[in-house]
């Protein structure tokens, strides 16, 4: 995400955002499903942000039962499903099992 400087928020009028959150962040092992990460990688590379920012926006919205995606973006999900060839659902999170 760019960060507009506060003169353009002045001569447009519009109110500054909020000063950014201090936060603490760790690194994790974290396993995922080769293709639910190859489709949530996209929509990153899409958005221009870390794979990290997007799962902490997703998991933020879920947690508000607010949903994080806009009509363009899962319409983009919805193509990189087809292309990765991610037929699982949310019906299918609670029966995964690993092969082997």
């Amino acid at each position: 995400m760019k960060l507009i400087p506060w003169y353009q928020y002045v001569s447009k009028g519009v109110s500054m955002p909020p000063e950014p959150k201090k936060i603490e962040r760790v690194q994790t092992g974290v396993r995922i499903e080769k293709r639910v990460l190859k489709v949530l990688k996209a929509v990153a590379e899409k958005h221009d942000i870390g794979l990290g920012d997007l799962i902490e926006g997703i998991v933020l919205h879920s947690f508000e039962g607010r949903p994080p995606f806009g009509e363009d973006t899962l319409a983009f999900i919805q193509q990189m499903r087809l292309a990765y060839g991610l037929d699982l659902t949310a019906e299918d999170s609670h029966t995964l099992a690993e092969e082997g």
